[in-house]
């Protein structure tokens, strides 16, 4: 993993009000709190080191509110997105995750509607390593979204790696952007300029790529106001993102299935998730499946 990647967080939840939202951010990075107007209704909080921390609007999200534990509908504004600045995962994690904490103090919550979407910096990428990621998020469709406990409301926002376009990309072995291009859009109608294209509702999300801002979306995350469950999130990307780069190629092949977490187990180890420093990591990514993660055939004594 290259923790000096970087990358930025899309984070959904309700329960309390943007504005509200806002302040809470601020109580733990400082600044200037602004308002930002629009149909988006957006707040920001200008850092001191003059970034952009917002807090909008998502039509997707499912707004509620808490009286004595009991939800209750509520009204757009509680609709909230953090939409954080650009981060490195050395100089800012332990910020962004202060920053999750006092949300969910301050009585932001998630619901089933609520999703975490991660855009990774793709400045590096080439053709080969879009194509290595392609194949290693397919190759790991169904593991990935046990792992993540992929909401079924929200499956159409995320879905997996389209077969078609993965033995098509694999036929083709491009080696220039303009053919991924091409193979990704393929069969879907209407302008590619378009932000809400219909092709980025996927686990991997190239149109952000090649129409937004150069970016890699990993889209596959139901939102959490959980520190270390949003840490997870992160590496698991930020992993994924390096194998991509560093490999040479990267199988379709699907790994065994007899003992989920113990394969998931062992991948993680393999892409980085090494020692007590990813420890927590693990333990988040592994608890929703089953069998052993010691033994992939058997159970220790």
């Amino acid at each position: 993993m290259d923790k000096a990647t970087r990358f930025g967080i899309e984070i959904e939840m309700t329960g309390i009000t943007r504005k509200d939202a806002a302040v809470a951010a601020q109580t733990v990075l400082g600044g200037e709190l602004l308002y930002g107007g629009s149909f988006y209704d957006t707040y920001e909080l200008q850092t001191f080191d003059g970034r952009k921390w917002k807090f909008t609007y998502d039509g997707s999200i499912r707004c509620e509110t808490k009286t004595r534990g009991i939800r209750e509908s509520a009204s757009r504004l509680y609709s909230v997105e953090l939409v954080s600045p650009i981060l490195t995962y050395e100089a800012d994690v332990e910020n962004l995750q202060e920053v999750v904490r006092s949300l969910r103090k301050a009585g932001a919550f998630t619901n089933s509607s609520c999703g975490i979407h991660i855009h990774l910096d793709g400045q590096d990428h080439t053709p080969r390593s879009i194509r290595n990621f392609v194949n290693i998020i397919y190759a790991r469709n169904d593991l990935f979204y046990k792992a993540l406990g992929i909401e079924a409301q929200r499956a159409r926002y995320c879905k997996k790696m389209d077969e078609h376009l993965v033995a098509s990309m694999n036929r083709a072995k491009p080696t220039s952007f303009k053919v991924i291009e091409d193979l990704w859009y393929a069969g879907y109608h209407g302008s590619r300029e378009t932000h809400y294209h219909s092709s980025r509702y996927a686990f991997l999300n190239l149109h952000a790529f090649f129409h937004g801002h150069g970016t890699i979306e990993l889209r596959a995350f139901n939102s959490t106001l959980h520190a270390g469950e949003v840490r997870s999130y992160i590496v698991l990307a930020l992993a994924l993102n390096s194998q991509a780069l560093t490999q040479s190629s990267a199988s379709t092949k699907k790994p065994q299935a007899e003992n989920e977490k113990f394969a998931m187990r062992t991948y993680l180890n393999r892409i980085g998730f090494i020692g007590d420093e990813f420890k927590a990591c693990r333990e988040h990514l592994c608890k929703r499946l089953s069998g052993c993660a010691a033994w992939r055939r058997r159970v220790a004594a």
